[in-house]
């Protein structure tokens, strides 16, 4: 004679049940993997933050200097005082003319240019590199960025307060 279960035991076999409990475990071990992987360049920076905000440090790379080569001191004039009009930077410094040689169309060329050199957040640069491609004359503008990995403590300081991270 055949014993009768309750309906709990028989809606739910037990070889289901057993088999449910480490697929959940699974998924939710490459739910969290996934999110950490994802979310790891993010806690990186906010670790640096934090760090550099507890002990006073510098991060490396925070800011950046960029130059930018134009073809006269009008337009370099011009191109800096938008730079700063716009707040994209904290500084900007106009380098009298330099002697430029470079190729163009195959040809070695000589010009005279006027170097800015101009200091902001890197989280500025691509801002800045667009408007300097909107209002400079040259077809392909010369726009180089380098990150500022170490400095006076004070200067960098005065940069992050002159320059607002929008």
């Amino acid at each position: 004679m055949q014993e009768n279960k309750p309906d709990c035991y028989q809606r739910y076999p037990k070889d289901t049940m057993s088999s449910a409990v480490p697929r959940s475990g699974f998924v939710v071990f490459c739910v969290i993997l996934v999110l950490t992987l994802t979310l790891y360049p993010v806690l990186k920076t906010l670790s640096v933050q934090i760090h550099s905000a507890i002990t006073g440090s510098y991060v490396a790379g925070y800011h950046s200097v960029l130059l930018v080569n134009c073809p006269t001191e009008q337009t370099a004039r011009d191109i800096g005082r938008g730079i700063m009009e716009k707040k994209l930077a904290a500084c900007v410094n106009i380098f009298p003319r330099t002697t430029t040689m470079y190729y163009w169309k195959g040809e070695i060329r000589d010009a005279s240019e006027i170097l800015l050199l101009v200091r902001t957040r890197t989280s500025l640069v691509q801002r800045l590199v667009a408007y300097v491609k909107a209002v400079h004359p040259y077809d392909i503008p010369e726009i180089i960025s380098f990150p500022i990995d170490d400095g006076s403590q004070h200067y960098l300081k005065w940069m992050e307060d002159a320059v607002i991270d929008i």
